[in-house]
């Protein structure tokens, strides 16, 4: 069990799905549902919040929205002992939108927003181009079947307590 998994307990949990399911509601209207007061709803997220349990609060912003329509995970080999300084490098490349290392036979996994084709292209090149990157792979995002979620996971830790 992780060690933010066995600091959670059952109000944990239910707060947590109800934050799945409408991650901007009031902690007035999470409190009222969940029979909780304001001051407890609150430390409990700030407590959630410290121990990694609540990620990034940032919004999910369309990249077709901002003129980058052609979404693609860009899987990349490299020399292991340079993953931080490479890593470094990838995040200046303002195209990609997320990066995660893999075990396998590609060592990062990351994901592109571009303009069209040519521009995938152009940032593929510039991933590739950077010193100590061995080989690049690009798959073409055709649609997004199953989004990220947390709610089957939330329902499944409530089902093993």
């Amino acid at each position: 069990m992780s060690p933010i998994m066995a600091i959670l307990d059952a109000s944990d949990l239910a707060l947590l799905q109800a934050l799945s399911a409408d991650p901007r509601r009031a902690v007035t209207s999470l409190a009222d549902d969940l029979g909780m007061s304001r001051n407890t709803v609150q430390a409990r997220m700030s407590r959630l919040e410290r121990a990694g349990a609540l990620l990034s609060y940032e919004r999910a912003i369309s990249t077709t929205a901002l003129g980058y329509p052609i979404d693609a995970f860009v899987s990349v080999r490299l020399r292991q002992p340079e993953i931080p300084r490479i890593r470094d490098e990838i995040a200046l490349i303002p195209e990609v939108v997320q990066a995660n290392g893999l075990a396998g036979s590609m060592d990062l996994l990351v994901r592109v927003a571009c303009r069209d084709t040519p521009h995938l292209f152009t940032t593929d090149r510039r991933i590739l181009a950077i010193d100590g990157v061995e080989r690049t792979e690009t798959s073409l995002v055709m649609d997004e079947l199953i989004p990220y979620r947390v709610a089957p996971l939330i329902d499944l830790a409530r089902s093993e307590r």
